[in-house]
């Protein structure tokens, strides 16, 4: 039963993640396949690119809520209560579960060709929803790494790569299965990475920007 509770969550936070925003707000608002534009990827940084501010703000707000409302909706089905300033308890693992699908949801949506998105927005409504005080560390450290290197993939990762390591840190007791959870998130995330470490051990990683692409991208 215990396993059957944690493939629910999966499966729950699989279908909020499928909700690919990026895709739509493309084509509600330009009329493009945001996956066939610029990176190719369906994020926030790539809309932002391509589409500019207002839609990459609007993506990227609802790529956390989906982290947000998975991991709420799993914790309240199995009456954990486990949202925000829990983690001194063993009720964060249905919603870091719900969490997980959600990533797995938005990466790869079933209706378009199992082709999305990164999944950091994603996490960072799960990490939001874990434990505020984490989201604070974690923010900072992707903070610090975009501010001094302006590499966004950089910062991602760098937040994922810590996720599993300042769980296990504020997350003694029940760390175990919290841990691994998480670090699944980590390795799915980095893993959708591959092609930004190539670019970053070859130099020819984009930097960030909050400008807008120019039209030959869009077309």
């Amino acid at each position: 039963m215990l396993i059957l509770a944690w493939l629910i969550c999966i499966f729950i936070g699989y279908l909020i993640g499928c909700f690919q925003s990026s895709y739509f707000i493309g084509k509600k608002f330009a009329n493009v396949d945001i996956r066939n534009h610029g990176s190719g990827n369906a994020g926030t940084t790539n809309t932002l690119r391509v589409l500019g501010k207002k839609a990459g703000a609007a993506v990227f707000t609802l790529d956390v809520l989906k982290g947000i409302i998975a991991y709420t909706l799993c914790s309240l089905l199995f009456d954990t209560g486990g949202t925000f300033f829990s983690m001194n308890q063993n009720v964060v693992l249905p919603g870091l579960l719900g969490g997980l699908g959600a990533v797995l949801g938005h990466a790869f949506p079933f209706y378009l060709d199992f082709k999305g998105g990164k999944g950091v927005a994603c996490m960072l409504g799960i990490i939001l929803s874990t434990n505020l005080y984490l989201g604070l560390i974690l923010f900072s450290i992707g903070l610090i790494i975009l501010a001094t290197t302006r590499y966004m993939s950089l910062a991602s990762m760098s937040i994922a790569f810590f996720f599993p390591i300042v769980i296990t840190f504020f997350n003694f007791k029940y760390r175990f299965n919290n841990t691994i959870v998480t670090l699944i998130i980590a390795c799915i995330i980095i893993y959708l990475h591959k092609d930004n470490i190539s670019r970053l051990i070859t130099k020819k990683e984009r930097k960030f920007s909050f400008k807008k692409a120019s039209k030959e991208e869009i077309k």
